[in-house]
């Protein structure tokens, strides 16, 4: 299986790419794993949120293939301790999901069409985290779910 964490903009800030990093390489060990930065839209002042959302939809669906299992990571999504999340990890591996696709959208979440294309909405939180925090915190918990997995140390309850 094959994860992909697509996400709308780049991470800027130096200490967040450095942890971004150090998950990426630990999670080599346990999956094949890839960040895909979608362009942030330009010149968005003449657009409304609705307009912005929809074209930030247009990227996004050009990335997916009709068998990726798409899951937004959305604040109205499902909420998952650690060890339920790495269930649920676990679960698509031994199912037929052979490439499943986190998503992060853009500043005013997700278009109705990236919606009805989604398999699952995951939240990591009820609060609201940056679009730059959001990658770290995620590639935290996968990495997190593949040590609760494999039964390493890493995770404590």
């Amino acid at each position: 299986m094959k994860i992909t964490l697509l996400t709308v903009g780049k991470t800027e800030d130096a200490y967040l790419k450095e942890g971004i990093e150090k998950y990426i390489k630990r999670l080599k060990h346990y999956i094949k794993f890839e960040i895909a930065d979608l362009p942030e839209l330009k010149n968005t002042k003449s657009l409304s949120e609705d307009q912005q959302k929809s074209k930030e939809a247009e990227l996004i669906l050009k990335k997916l293939t009709p068998l990726d299992h798409v899951v937004l990571l959305d604040e109205k999504g499902m909420e998952l301790t650690s060890s339920q999340f790495s269930g649920y990890i676990n679960k698509q591996m031994v199912g037929s999901a052979s490439h499943v696709v986190f998503i992060v959208g853009g500043p005013y979440g997700f278009d109705a069409s990236v919606h009805q294309r989604a398999n699952d909405k995951l939240s990591l939180s009820r609060m609201t985290f940056s679009h730059q925090m959001v990658r770290l915190f995620f590639i935290e918990q996968l990495y997190r779910a593949f040590t609760i997995i494999k039964g390493e140390p890493y995770h404590h309850q």
